[in-house]
């Protein structure tokens, strides 16, 4: 085949190579960086419901969540603005820390930000572990911040970057499937160390385990192509590039990626050249996917699943095992979106996810208030808890093949060479925004909205899913260097982006190249 490639059926450009045994292989290991970020996710919720983890660090919330005389609502047994700064300050260190490894990742490539992220969360992890006092836990926490900060930048774009368009949803996927892996791995392992006297260090300092492997994985993971390119190593390059598809006819795809890494070199100021109106889809999905990924909820139920249960009247023992339970649903329903975001596509993910999100959220807000009211006093049945776990495990599940892994593969593949560490920080920083603000304020929403709460992320879900069905297009099997094409020919966005041959930094003119 002349050239190397040809035209596939979304007309973009597909290029000859197989799925090589070394692409899986590279990209799992790089996707443990989701690893750090599932666990400290999971294993938050956890150590924040232990009693004896809530004595030594916080004595003012087991006196409130241990008090049966009907003064305190429910609802508002763990709302403690110190306590959700124990899980929220992680992800304000994340942001700041997006940025400065947005300029690491460009200037040195994706394998040392990665390593760097891995530092951060061994050092954290080992401080929890130890920690004697809040302010060392705090500590801890910023330092865990840093570590997902580096990780959660670098590693999705090493991972749409080495990917073959063909199934570069599915591998991207590989980091929220370690995300969910983590999570389920978290819950485990605080229902094991519940009743141990240091059940919470163990739960803490166990973190330092992904971040190990992660580091050492990462001193035997090679570069991208991209990255090389950029950084001007192009005979290594080309090497990479033949030995990851599992060829020698890789001329095509090359000359377009040096291409892509030329017209990126032009580009002085990328913070700078984002804003541009050619960029303006760009910088469109990278903001707002992350926002509505948290609104939906989720990482409320996740960070604080065993709490939420406890408040719902779950026993001790049975709010971890249902957070286990959620954990594994979590984990089998991202399997469902790995096999499947290829074949239908990234929209009708999202929108399906979205409405059994929202009809899910309505449910559950409905039961809780029949159940608690707005005086925050009653209890479940054990077939009315049943029930109520039934339908956060359909919404969780929702999420876990939708918005979850969507919302890091998106942004990362829509976004060009010259803007993908600018595209990629913008949107860890307003994930980890979003994140911070709502680990830090949902036990105060939930001590005043009550059942509201539910209502309330039950709306953004319509709103994002409206969002979605009029201004995404799809995306799937195009390749990285072809991806502007998607906007010229969107109802909406070719008004918006000007009509030229150099829209997301690819010269379309290589298009006439020796395609078939």
């Amino acid at each position: 085949m002349a050239g190397g490639a040809f035209v596939d059926s979304n007309g973009g450009r597909d290029f000859e190579g197989k799925v090589t045994t070394f692409v899986l292989i590279t990209c799992f290991v790089a996707a443990m960086g989701g690893l750090l970020f599932g666990y400290d996710l999971g294993i938050t919720g956890g150590v924040t419901s232990m009693e004896i983890f809530l004595v030594k660090f916080f004595p003012s919330v087991y006196k409130q969540m241990m008090d049966d005389t009907g003064n305190t609502s429910q609802y508002c047994k763990f709302d403690s603005q110190l306590l959700t700064l124990f899980t929220s300050s992680l992800y304000l260190a994340a942001l700041i820390a997006s940025f400065v490894a947005a300029t690491i990742t460009r200037k040195f490539g994706r394998k040392p930000s990665m390593f760097i992220g891995g530092l951060f969360f061994l050092v954290g992890a080992l401080l929890n572990g130890f920690a004697v006092n809040v302010e060392m836990l705090i500590v801890g926490r910023i330092l865990l911040g840093f570590g997902v900060g580096f990780c959660n930048q670098s590693v999705p774009v090493y991972l749409s970057e080495m990917a073959p368009s063909k199934i570069r949803g599915a591998l991207n996927m590989g980091f929220q499937m370690m995300i969910t892996i983590g999570i389920l791995i978290a819950n485990l392992i605080n229902y094991g160390t519940s009743k141990h006297k240091n059940g919470w260090r163990i739960s803490l300092g166990i973190g330092a385990v992904p971040a190990i492997l992660l580091c050492v994985g990462t001193l035997c993971l090679d570069e991208t192509p991209n990255s090389m390119i950029e950084r001007g190593q192009h005979e290594k390059a080309k090497l990479m590039l033949q030995k990851i598809r599992g060829t020698s006819n890789i001329d095509e795809e090359y000359h377009d990626l040096v291409d892509a890494s030329e017209e990126a070199k032009k580009i002085e100021h990328p913070w700078k050249n984002i804003l541009q109106p050619k960029y303006r889809p760009h910088v469109t999905f990278c903001f707002f996917i992350p926002t509505f990924q948290q609104l939906t909820g989720i990482n409320a139920i996740m960070f604080y699943a065993p709490v939420l249960f406890k408040i719902l009247g779950f026993g001790d023992d049975a709010s971890l095992m249902s957070a286990v339970i959620t954990g594994g649903v979590n984990v089998v329903a991202t399997l469902v979106s790995i096999f499947t975001v290829d074949k239908f596509g990234r929209r009708i993910l999202f929108l399906e996810g979205g409405i059994q999100m929202l009809i899910c959220q309505i449910i559950i807000g409905v039961m809780i208030g029949m159940k608690f009211g707005l005086n925050g006093q009653g209890s479940f049945s054990k077939g009315e808890a049943d029930l109520l776990l039934f339908f956060i495990c359909l919404y969780v599940a929702a999420f876990a093949w939708s918005w979850g892994p969507l919302g890091w593969l998106v942004p990362t593949e829509i976004c060009s060479l010259e803007i993908r560490p600018a595209g990629q920080a913008i949107n860890v920083a307003v994930n980890m925004l979003f994140t911070f603000a709502i680990a830090q304020a949902f036990l105060t929403m939930l001590c005043h909205f009550k059942f509201g709460l539910f209502f309330f992320f039950a709306a953004f879900v319509v709103i994002m899913t409206i969002f979605i069905a009029f201004l995404l297009p799809e995306t799937k099997n195009i390749p990285l260097e072809e991806m502007s094409s998607v906007w010229k020919s969107h109802w909406f966005w070719n008004k918006i982006v000007p009509n030229d041959n150099d829209l997301g930094g690819y010269n379309h003119k290589s298009n006439q190249k020796s395609i078939p």
